[in-house]
């Protein structure tokens, strides 16, 4: 079925050899702009949404190269039908499976159930390219051995994506994982004997912890590629990957953020409120402070496995207004008569 084509590139404003990290920051950008939590209007989230697609494509090197194969001839707008040889994700038992000893061949798809998440809702597009939610892996058939209970069934590895509020507090998602192989009967050495394709799904319930970070593996035993005679599953990892956030920046279990303040609160001092996990907290400044000065609120950041929390790092970025009323027009060219501050000092 054909499906409109998307230009990624397009929707995150950079051109098409745009490197990872102008991409990374073209998304940060409008994911702020964009964010539910931030803008009401009534097109913001499905905005974020796309948005987060696009990312979710241009930021992996390998979803990246599938999607640059379609060609530059493509145009928004354009319907899109996968041509014949882009067989991706229907791994069933041909050159990409690999069969050992008694094993079937197999495929195997994850479908991640992204609930009411702002990144949930990705488009039929992005689904007749890369199969349906956010993670993907090859499939391998299973290891070899001599007897068949000594076989045991591949480790598989796939990526999950999740919010960083969702890694914070913690979160269950429902994953469904499909896989496409034989009926059992496959003659010695891997070769068909005879079998039928099928098709099995089911749908597993998986805690992720409060705390988690960007590229913790989750384990899920028994849940990878299967071999016939007896022989045990292999085991499922699932790495999660921690979107970007428009606001804080996650540096292993400590969060960082800018907080831009005002030439005369960085001189005379001030309190100001900056975002939290789940809230606010109120620093206090010290005269003259200096931008990129980094302000420690302790115990803010992401809770660890001790019951302990890492930090929160203000970095301070001092803003200047860009348009001046007549009366503070006035009081800054009567400061820059009076002041004997040089901050130059060549």
């Amino acid at each position: 079925m054909a499906v409109k084509y998307q230009d990624y590139y397009e929707t995150l404003g950079v051109p098409r050899n745009a490197s990872q990290e102008q991409i990374q920051a073209a998304y940060r950008k409008l994911a702020r702009k964009y964010h539910p939590d931030i803008n009401k209007s009534s097109d913001a989230e499905d905005k974020f949404k796309r948005i987060g697609e696009a990312y979710e494509v241009l930021r992996d090197p390998d979803k990246r190269k599938r999607y640059d194969a379609l060609g530059e001839n493509w145009k928004a707008g354009q319907d899109f039908t996968p041509p014949p040889g882009w067989d991706f994700f229907n791994f069933g038992t041909g050159s990409r499976s690999r069969t050992g000893s008694g094993g079937n061949g197999f495929g195997f798809r994850i479908f991640d159930g992204f609930g009411d998440s702002p990144f949930s809702g990705f488009s039929d597009f992005f689904e007749t390219l890369f199969g349906g939610g956010t993670g993907d892996f090859s499939a391998a058939g299973p290891q070899t051995g001599t007897r068949a209970q000594t076989l045991r069934g591949q480790d598989q590895e796939a990526d999950i994506t999740i919010t960083l509020e969702e890694a914070f507090h913690g979160t269950k998602r429902s994953v469904t994982l499909e896989t496409v192989g034989t009926d059992g009967r496959t003659a010695y050495g891997g070769m068909p004997g005879g079998g039928r394709s099928r098709k099995e799904s089911k749908t597993l319930e998986v805690k992720i912890p409060a705390g988690t970070t960007d590229g913790q593996r989750l384990r899920l035993r028994g849940q990878g590629g299967k071999v016939s005679g007896g022989g045990s599953p292999g085991d499922l990892y699932l790495r999660v990957r921690i979107a970007p956030h428009p606001i804080f920046r996650l540096h292993g279990h400590d969060l960082e953020l800018d907080a831009p303040i005002s030439p005369w609160e960085a001189a005379l001092g001030a309190r100001i409120e900056v975002p939290i996990i789940g809230g606010k907290a109120s620093v206090k400044l010290q005269p003259g402070t200096q931008s990129g000065q980094r302000l420690r609120l302790r115990g803010k950041g992401f809770p660890k496995k001790n019951g302990a929390h890492g930090d929160l790092y203000a970095r301070i970025r001092i803003e200047v207004p860009k348009n001046l009323s007549p009366q503070e027009r006035q009081l800054f060219e009567e400061l820059s008569k009076s002041s004997s501050f040089k901050p130059r000092r060549w």
